[in-house]
């Protein structure tokens, strides 16, 4: 406790009681507030007398004022407002030894007085009255700090930031082939999520005057097309798999990915969805998509796959090592020192010194339209103007089924009888448990295990089965169109092509034109048109 003061009125006079510190309280008191305190309350006093209050007391000291009884002064208390109206502390000063004492009501409704209203801590109150402190801090009032909140954000699932880098490699070589300019996104993929903002709470000061938080960034989610916006409107997902790009704050997704030329200024291309290339494809370079691949130039020495189709308008002279592969077609002007395989057709203005294979047909009709050097293969037919050259260039061309999709219906036929087999022993085994389980007969821990690894195998096998049917309908439907595989000539075949169909092969001995070739029993024989 603090040191501190008391008037003492008897028959004698006035008399100042000076209290010393306890258990490491303040010293001293202050001695200008003592005199402050005694004008207040028109006690007469000397200074000189006042010394000892301005001194380290070891125990209580009585200094006489005047000889005249003074008026009973009640319990008194100054109240300090501070931190910006946000806390009210009270400094107790005795009463008289015939004085009266505060109450609580006393000191809440002289807090009232002082407009000091929100925030009162009656438990301090509470604890000041069953235990006095005098000229202590005593905290009787604390306001509500606004709650601050927080800028609404977003987060976004796709990297922001694409620029044109090269690749560092592991042994410290930069890789200016694969540049990182592309977000790709699957359906369904999350891209953004929007945090909202969070407003705060109000606060008060003593006063009960509302404090206001502090002003936060208010924000939604932008997009364009293809995407998808949740129905609380935080979150954006794709609703096709494309690319991902964020420009002016919006997000867009594409399904189409459009570039000028792919070269030292885009890199390779790896994307999930079309690409569009309005120019060319320089050598050495790559370009892969999930869908279609359209070049509206020339294609050099560069390699292209597709999901899809790859069409070029100007063509593609490969330098001996550029490589077309789609799942879909391939349509060119030309392909010229390429090698180029196509699930479905190939159609091209000419081809030569290319290894050529498609799925179902290759028909080279361009102006030109011919075959010349190289390898052409197709499963049902192959239309040509011109076959060979003048020069005895080697060429060969084959329709017809390859003995690898023979081995493989083959395997798929044998696959499917081993899974219905397995199949067809492992549902009456499951059925017969499931009975004995509806009839209410337990069944051991080893027998449900054994009953749960077995319907496993069954959903697998299920699966399998028709993963296998379905490619053996594919394959049936090739192996169809074998008896109608022939190579069709509208012009001119020169002597020394190969004319390979099924298994059965023919080197043409003489030019001849408008011709047609077919597997007639074991060889290959020509037909009229």
């Amino acid at each position: 406790m603090n040191a501190y003061y008391q008037i003492i009125n008897d028959e004698s006079g006035t008399k100042l009681k000076l209290f010393p510190a306890t258990d490491g309280g303040r010293e001293m008191v202050d001695l200008q507030e003592l005199m402050d305190y005694l004008s207040f309350f028109k006690i007469p006093f000397q200074a000189k007398d006042l010394a000892p209050a301005n001194t380290v007391l070891k125990e209580s000291v009585e200094i006489t004022l005047t000889s005249q009884r003074s008026m009973p002064i009640p319990e008194d208390f100054r109240i300090e407002v501070m931190e910006g109206n946000m806390r009210a502390i009270c400094h107790f000063v005795p009463a008289s030894n015939d004085g009266s004492n505060l109450t609580k009501s006393d000191i809440i409704a002289t807090l009232a007085q002082k407009k000091i209203v929100y925030g009162i801590d009656e438990n301090a109150i509470d604890e000041y009255i069953n235990n006095p402190r005098y000229l202590e801090d005593i905290v009787v009032a604390v306001g509500l700090e606004p709650r601050h909140g927080t800028d609404a954000r977003i987060e976004y699932f796709f990297n922001t930031d694409l620029k044109a880098r090269p690749t560092l490699l592991e042994d410290g070589s930069v890789d200016f082939f694969n540049l990182n300019i592309i977000n790709h996104c699957e359906t369904g993929a999350l891209l953004a999520r929007l945090y909202p903002e969070d407003r705060g709470d109000d606060g008060k000061d003593i006063y009960g005057n509302r404090l206001k938080p502090r002003s936060v960034k208010h924000d939604i989610l932008k997009f364009g097309k293809n995407i998808r916006l949740s129905e609380d409107k935080l979150e954006l997902y794709a609703m096709v798999s494309g690319h991902v790009s964020l420009v002016d704050e919006r997000v867009f997704v594409s399904d189409v990915m459009e570039v000028e030329n792919v070269d030292t200024a885009t890199g390779n291309i790896e994307y999930t969805g079309n690409v569009q290339i309005n120019g060319n494809v320089c050598s050495n370079f790559k370009v892969k998509a999930s869908g279609n691949v359209e070049v509206r130039g020339v294609v050099e020495g560069a390699e292209i796959e597709a999901g899809g189709n790859i069409t070029i308008a100007r063509g593609m002279n490969g330098m001996g090592k550029g490589v077309l592969r789609a799942n879909g077609n391939i349509v060119a002007k030309f392909i010229e020192n390429a090698s180029a395989q196509a699930n479905g057709y190939v159609e091209a203005g000419s081809i030569m010194h290319s290894t050529v294979m498609a799925g179902t047909e290759v028909h080279v009709n361009g102006r030109k339209g011919f075959i010349a050097g190289g390898y052409v293969s197709a499963t049902s037919l192959i239309d040509v103007k011109i076959l060979g050259s003048e020069m005895g260039t080697d060429t060969v061309v084959e329709v017809g089924i390859s003995p690898v999709v023979k081995k493989r219906h083959k395997e798929l036929t044998e696959q499917v009888a081993a899974d219905l087999k397995i199949i067809e022993r492992a549902v009456p085994i499951l059925e017969a448990a499931r009975d004995k389980y509806q009839a209410g007969k337990p069944l051991s821990d080893a027998q449900i295990d054994n009953i749960r690894e077995l319907a496993t195998v069954i959903k697998t096998k299920r699966t399998e089965l028709k993963e296998a049917q379905e490619e053996l309908f594919e394959l049936d439907e090739i192996l169809n169109e074998e008896k109608q595989a022939q190579v069709v000539v509208q012009k001119t075949v020169y002597s020394g092509t190969k004319i390979i169909i099924s298994d059965v092969s023919k080197i043409i001995k003489e030019s001849m034109e408008y011709c047609r070739f077919i597997r007639y029993k074991g060889d290959v024989k020509m037909v009229g048109m």
